[in-house]
Formats: structure tokens, C-alpha cells, sequence
């Protein structure tokens, strides 16, 4: 255990940080979950709008640096693709 004010403190910190990151990737991974979920079942109208909720959702987690922006791009990409297979 750390003896030191400052390290009992950043212990502190990073617990913190490390339950806040978790609920946001759980949360992300439960978005991609239900637009994948609703392509699955072939239902159009929540494919769309599950993606629609899902896009800010990924670019948050991005731009708090949980995931990294290529991850968020390429997440956004495919799913944009999964989606518009059944437009077709």
C-alpha cells in the first residue's frame, strides 16, 4: 500500500477514472449491441434509429479517450454499412 499523501491520492483518482471509463464502455457496448440487434431481426425503422442514438454515443467515448478515434470512426463505419444492407 502506498504511503504517501500523494500516491493514497492518485490511487484514489484512478479508481475513479477507472469506474467512470467502465460505465462508459459498457454503455457503448450495449448501443452497438441493440443496432446490431435490429439489423439481426430486419427491422429498419430501430436499425436506423438505434444507430442514430449509437453515433454519439461512440464519438463521446472517443473524445474522452476511452476508445481511440480510428476505433470510433471504424465502429460509426460499419455499423452506417450494417444498416444500409437493409435499404437494399
Amino acid at each position: 500500500m502506498a504511503n504517501h499523501k500523494s500516491a493514497l491520492k492518485r490511487i484514489k483518482q484512478t479508481e475513479k477514472r477507472t469506474d467512470r471509463n467502465k460505465h462508459v464502455r459498457s454503455t457503448l457496448r450495449t448501443f452497438i449491441k441493440r443496432v446490431r440487434e435490429a439489423v439481426a431481426t430486419k427491422d429498419q425503422d430501430a436499425a436506423k434509429t438505434a444507430l442514430a442514438l449509437a453515433i454519439p454515443v461512440i464519438d463521446g467515448a472517443a473524445t474522452k479517450g476511452i476508445i481511440h478515434t480510428s476505433n470510433a470512426s471504424r465502429n460509426v463505419s460499419r455499423l452506417t454499412k450494417l444498416v444500409n444492407t437493409l435499404a437494399q
